[in-house]
């Protein structure tokens, strides 16, 4: 297929690319460039690529293209609670200016890259697709509410899906900081510390980077009348942890590290456990590779080959609002977080 991916220079994105290639499909990219030097390592190969705000997507952007990968968002909670009108005006009403411009350039397939944030507080039990949503953070319920639009659009000749990851962890080439298991693993290499910033009792689903990346690949080869307007919860259900657990794998795994608390550290309200039966029923051609503790070892060995301090990792590279910090104060973007020019 023709594929357009968004946010193509993103922590999944940066991922997802290389696999779309080695799959046979044929890619473009489409990216405002944020974090285009924030690298761990080589960047991936380049692929041909549209320098465009998601909302100024128009039509002519999707034209020729089989399937749009939406992955653009502004993508983690602490970046939405800086700016959560522009939380909503990029994640909801962009998503679902990108997705009519698709519809109406002829696009059959639209992958949402949606999130487990929708859920929020789902208390003990894992929660499937048909849960009731219950985010606590503009960024979960931004999502949310472009699932709700998109779905509007659903018809015999446009097939919206939506991709509910789990949260992610693991290598990439532009490596995020401000998630929890590379956070944790991060922490214990750079400093002998496992920091929490809870109290470590909330749950939360697991899933690696590349196992998000070949859930899209395999929902871009599902039959269209299977996934049409279908919502999948991206992980596995047995990857599900306390993340005083996860902490805990991190300090078996980094040797001389303790778990201990960040200053302040207190309950967080995102508390939910997620059910992965329904991709893995219907999506023979998913199939996760990764678990929680085969990712720390990966993370462990990647830091320390590069020589990762704690230092740069607190910094701009690996951070992503102290990266659009960066970007504001150099006056390189507006309040709105357009570029000036």
């Amino acid at each position: 297929m023709r594929v357009l991916v968004t946010g193509h220079l993103g922590y999944i994105g940066s991922v997802l690319t290389p696999l779309l290639t080695a799959a046979g499909h044929e890619v473009t990219g489409l990216d405002t460039g944020f974090f285009e030097p924030c690298l761990l390592g080589p960047a991936p190969a380049e692929v041909p690529s549209l320098k465009v705000d998601l909302r100024d997507v128009e039509p002519e952007h999707c034209a020729g293209f089989d399937a749009v990968l939406h992955l653009a968002a502004l993508s983690n909670d602490p970046l939405g609670n800086l700016a959560p009108q522009i939380t909503y005006d990029i994640n909801q009403h962009a998503s679902v200016r990108l997705a009519a411009a698709a519809k109406a350039a002829g696009v059959r397939r639209f992958l949402f890259s949606s999130s487990c944030s929708l859920y929020g507080a789902g208390g003990e039990a894992p929660v499937t697709e048909d849960a009731p949503f219950y985010p606590v953070t503009p960024y979960g319920e931004s999502k949310v509410l472009a699932e709700q639009e998109i779905s509007k659009l659903a018809s015999a000749d446009f097939v919206p899906v939506y991709l509910r990851n789990a949260t992610a962890y693991g290598l990439s080439p532009r490596l995020r900081g401000d998630i929890v298991v590379n956070n944790l693993v991060a922490h214990a290499v750079t400093t002998g510390k496992v920091l929490l910033q809870s109290d470590g009792t909330p749950w939360r689903p697991l899933v690696h980077v590349e196992d998000i990346s070949r859930a899209f690949v395999a929902l871009l080869d599902a039959e269209e009348d299977l996934v049409r307007d279908r919502a999948y919860n991206i992980g596995l259900t047995s990857e599900n942890y306390r993340i005083r657990e996860v902490a805990e794998l991190v300090g078996a795994a980094v040797e001389g590290s303790v778990v201990s608390f960040a200053e302040g550290a207190s309950s967080d309200k995102r508390d939910y456990r997620v059910d992965c039966e329904r991709i893995a029923a219907e999506i023979p051609g998913f199939q996760p590779q990764w678990t929680v503790p085969k990712g720390i070892a990966q993370l462990v060995a990647a830091y320390r080959e590069h020589g990762l301090t704690a230092e740069e990792f607190a910094g701009v590279k690996f951070q992503r609002i102290a990266r659009i910090r960066e970007l504001l104060d150099a006056g390189l973007l507006g309040t709105d977080l357009r570029y000036v020019s």
